[in-house]
């Protein structure tokens, strides 16, 4: 699969906010509203296409990739490219994970060229866990969110 980043237009933004993940992942879920669609168009996202153009996902930097309630722990304190991913739910969980990722860093590194990568996820992700981990990034703090949901922080070096 060729990749491709793409300016966010809010076409592909609307495609984004209407995805729907299953359980457990659902919390990744989305609200289609008008604060969600400016988040997607106005802050650091873009979108991933296929070579055919069909939308694959996005990728965000900088304090969109955080997780608020982090903050309150200094887990954003160092100095690091913060990443955050989606991906199309009806490609998850099929091997594609490794190669959406992997381009991801490397448009993220045009910009550095010895970048510091980090990132958030939730705990219960186990399967996104072990894609960061193969991928060489450790876990740096942990934190709970206001909702309860417990999030790591992972570095790539």
């Amino acid at each position: 699969m060729k990749l491709k980043s793409k300016k966010m237009t809010e076409e592909k933004a609307s495609k984004i906010l209407s995805w729907k993940y299953e359980q457990p992942y659902d919390l990744y879920n989305n609200d289609f509203n008008e604060e969600s669609m400016k988040e997607l168009m106005e802050s650091n996202y873009w979108a991933i296409e296929d070579k055919a153009g069909a939308l694959i996902g996005f990728y965000c930097s900088g304090m969109s990739a955080q997780v608020p309630a982090g903050n309150r722990i200094g887990a954003y304190s160092e100095q690091a490219i913060d990443v955050g991913i989606g991906m199309n739910p009806r490609l998850t969980g099929k091997g594609h994970g490794r190669l959406f990722f992997s381009f991801v860093l490397h448009e993220l590194g045009k910009i550095n060229p010895n970048p510091i990568f980090r990132l958030s996820v939730a705990l219960f992700n186990k399967r996104a866990i072990r894609l960061y981990s193969n991928m060489g990034f450790q876990q740096v703090s942990e934190f709970k969110t206001d909702a309860g949901i417990d999030f790591i922080t992972m570095v790539k070096r």
